[in-house]
């Protein structure tokens, strides 16, 4: 494939190009242009063409544009996530879930769109009137990660289309194909040329020239909290808006009277769905020693049964790591936590034999006996691997929760509401879940504090990050 620019496909001005291969597999399935400089100049100057027409098309004229988009991506979601099975390695199921949530994420901003509003202030003076109106940014450079595609680029595409922005969108190098045929449809479905152009290429080359470039003025981006500190400090050479939704190394807390009938399956669908390969996942858990041995117990017997294999397969619930550098961040926590006294419940080595052979497979891994020595409680795992640590109280844990640079969410299981309440609020997180983990909702704001991120997503607060402010003053 290539780019997708203006409305068409572009080829690259770099002649090498990024194999995109099958995780499962190891097949080649296509590749992509290694981009340069002068691609992302060539996107950019699209979307800058773009820009003052789709800003001035009425509101409702855009709305009925997005919607037509979700409705094409509800029309061709079988296809999409197939491509998403096939370079993701997720299993199917979980793929289309993710094309349709992505849908109904863009028909909620297109809603919320309707219900922007400015401001008349009533200052009083004769003859003097202020408005105060919401303009849009301009072009946006939106970059998102392998794990969900097209989940985490709709939250960024779909509030920047609505608010009239036109976007530039780099996805990641092992996941382009999903995007790129995203792109096409959505132009079919009537966005005008320019207004959504998708360039691939490396974040080192690619995504600097564009996170650089003076025309845009906004960078939305999710991804590890190193590189979003490096968009953050690029793009503030041209004073650029960024929302930046990094890493997250999640803690669980369970009290001594905690219903593990509902936390049990809660944490292990939260803990290895994606193959653990989610920013907000359940990361490190922290149980009072009340419950702590029955924890360890019931977590292990949850997960170890927890089927690894094809995604295409209607009965896997796990598949590959995404590539071997993702993988060896498993290896290395299990490797490390075991050679400092931590017990091993279920899992802990790599899958051999047969399929497992063609990819990166790792089973679902819970390690016990954990403490703050160990690499799996500090640092971001994003694999199937599970850190238990058990702690004497309450404020331990929240003191052992909030003793981390990353600020993304957290999760408290008491069936004590005020406990579980007093928890939550004192969790320095962006997001908490008590007594069950839920969906994140299209309409509650979704971000991290600290080095998990800067500014929100989802709801109508993240459309608020694709507008500028203007007070106009009028004098009669």
């Amino acid at each position: 494939m290539e780019h997708f620019i203006n409305g068409t496909w572009a080829a690259s001005t770099a002649t090498e190009r990024m194999p995109v291969y099958n995780p499962t597999t190891g097949m080649l399935l296509d590749s992509v242009p290694a981009g340069s400089a002068a691609d992302a100049e060539q996107a950019i100057a699209a979307a800058a063409a773009a820009f003052p027409a789709w800003k001035r098309l009425p509101m409702a004229r855009r709305v009925a544009l997005q919607k037509a988009c979700a409705a094409t991506m509800r029309t061709h979601a079988d296809e999409l996530a197939h491509t998403l099975t096939l370079e993701l390695g997720r299993p199917r199921a979980a793929a289309r879930q993710e094309i349709e949530r992505s849908a109904e994420l863009l028909d909620y901003y297109a809603e919320e769109g309707l219900r922007l509003r400015g401001e008349l202030p009533m200052i009083g003076e004769p003859d003097e009137r202020v408005l105060v109106v919401k303009e849009p940014v301009g072009v946006v450079i939106a970059i998102a990660p392998f794990n969900y595609p097209i989940t985490l680029l709709t939250f960024k595409l779909g509030a920047a289309l609505v608010t009239g922005c036109t976007v530039v969108a780099k996805p990641a190098e092992d996941t382009p194909l999903s995007t790129l045929r995203l792109a096409e449809l959505f132009t079919a479905a009537g966005l005008p040329p320019g207004v959504f152009n998708v360039v691939t290429g490396t974040g080192a080359e690619l995504g600097e020239a564009l996170v650089t470039h003076p025309v845009p003025r906004k960078v939305a981006f999710t991804g590890s909290s190193a590189a979003g500190k490096r968009i953050a400090a690029m793009a503030a050479a041209t004073a650029k808006r960024v929302t930046l939704e990094m890493g997250g190394q999640c803690p669980a807390i369970l009290c001594d009277d905690a219903d593990l009938d509902t936390a049990i399956p809660a944490l292990v669908r939260h803990a290895f769905a994606n193959s653990g390969q989610f920013c907000y996942r359940v990361n490190r858990i922290y149980a009072q020693r009340g419950c702590y041995e029955a924890v360890v117990e019931r977590l292990a017997a949850a997960a170890a049964p927890l089927i690894v294999g094809d995604g295409m397969e209607p009965t896997t619930q796990l598949g590959p790591l995404v590539n071997e550098k993702i993988f060896r961040t498993s290896e290395r926590h299990v490797a490390d936590a075991l050679a400092k006294g931590a017990r091993l419940a279920c899992g802990g080595s790599r899958l051999r034999g047969g399929l497992y052979e063609h990819g990166f497979f790792f089973p679902p891994t819970l390690l016990a006996d954990t403490d703050h020595s160990m690499a799996i409680m500090t640092e971001e795992t994003f694999g199937p691997v599970v850190g238990i640590m058990p702690v004497e109280s309450l404020e331990q844990a929240i003191t052992l929760a909030n003793d981390s640079p990353y600020g993304l969410a957290g999760y408290v299981f008491s069936r004590t509401t005020a406990t579980a309440l007093r928890a939550a609020e004192a969790l320095e997180v962006g997001s908490v879940w008590v007594n069950n983990i839920h969906r994140s909702y299209h309409l509650v704001p979704f971000g991290g504090r600290k080095e998990s991120g800067i500014g929100r997503e989802k709801s109508r607060y993240a459309l608020e990050e694709y507008l500028e402010l203007k007070s106009i003053y009028l004098g009669l």
